[in-house]
């Protein structure tokens, strides 16, 4: 499919994954039109580290999901809309569970609704890992039960069965992307991978919450193709569809391997305080990609020491080397 020309919109385009995806767009031709939440310190996100020729090109929209009128306005013209705009921080979902319902499920009815009534040729939901809950098998394929076992995962159940229910009342094009954790430059300090590296590089001691879980870990470029691939297949409007490695690896293995890159010894200790409740922890999460190599003829091509080295070098030549707040897994 050929984007040149296309108006497409992508809202939470200043998160980590919106930045790569709006920069990916670009690049391919679209005219892409960049929904920000406004604040008042006109903070554009991600979008800042985008190279200036890319981020010169966007139409940036401040706004914000929940109201509907600001979501039809911009919708109207849209060709296709990827919507990735939600609160998705877990631990502040256990304090402020209100506000992700408002912002993931009732900005998804209001961006659906305005796709509705545009006649957007395809929105694309974005979903995460998270909704399925501790693994009952492993890898995990579509058909794996939903559990929500935090605010922020219920949230995302609501918000994907929001969208598939206007695929089957309204004949609406959605397709449903539920990718397995995306790292890579650009990506929160509270992030798993950047707090290990964050505090390896400026502290004695890195302090995580658990160790003991299980991730599937994709890298950002890969993710991206996948939310492009998904788009530009007609076959997959009405589906789910996973993105991610098919590959775990513990946390308290990943730290390990991002210390010996690094080329550092720095201890690694539990914290003492843990954010995230025991039985709230989803303890496995390993995709079942078939369906995306399928369907998609979508395949990871970013190794994970490759994906590492690319965060470290950016952690390392960026103020993103700043120390992070401790990362409660």
């Amino acid at each position: 499919m050929d984007w040149t020309g296309r108006t497409v919109l992508v809202t939470g385009a200043g998160g980590f994954i919106g930045s790569h995806l709006t920069e990916a767009l670009v690049r391919r031709g679209a005219r892409v039109r960049a929904l920000v939440r406004y604040n008042g310190r006109g903070d554009r996100g991600a979008l800042e580290w985008l190279p200036a020729e890319v981020r010169d090109a966007l139409e940036i929209v401040p706004g914000d999901v929940r109201d509907p009128y600001m979501m039809d306005a911009a919708v109207a013209g849209v060709d296709t809309v990827f919507h990735l705009a939600a609160l998705i921080a877990i631990p502040f979902s256990y304090a402020a569970p209100h506000s992700y319902v408002e912002t993931n499920v009732t900005g998804t009815l209001n961006v659906l609704q305005a796709a509705r009534r545009h006649g957007v040729r395809l929105t694309v939901q974005t979903s995460t890992s998270e909704t399925y809950g501790t693994a009952r098998v492993t890898p995990m394929d579509e058909s794996h039960p939903l559990q929500a076992q935090s605010p922020y995962a219920a949230s995302k159940i609501g918000a994907d069965q929001l969208a598939l229910s206007f695929f089957h009342a309204f004949d609406q094009p959605v397709t449903v992307i539920r990718p397995f954790n995306a790292y890579g430059p650009r990506q929160s300090a509270r992030a798993i991978i950047p707090a290990i590296i964050g505090q390896a590089l400026t502290r004695d001691v890195v302090e995580l919450g658990a160790l003991t879980p299980i991730r599937d870990l994709t890298f950002v470029s890969d993710t991206v193709e996948g939310f492009l691939r998904v788009a530009e297949t007609p076959g997959a409007i009405g589906e789910t569809i996973n993105i991610g490695t098919g590959k775990g690896i513990t946390i308290g293995d990943l730290a390990a391997r991002i210390l010996s890159r690094l080329g550092v010894a720095t201890p690694i200790r539990i914290a003492q305080e843990r954010v995230r409740p025991a039985s709230s922890e989803v303890m496995a999460l390993i995709c079942d990609n078939r369906k995306a190599d399928n369907l998609l003829n979508w395949r990871p091509q970013v190794t994970l020491d490759a994906g590492l080295d690319a965060v470290i070098e950016w952690m390392r030549t960026s103020r993103a080397a700043a120390p992070p707040e401790i990362y409660q897994v």
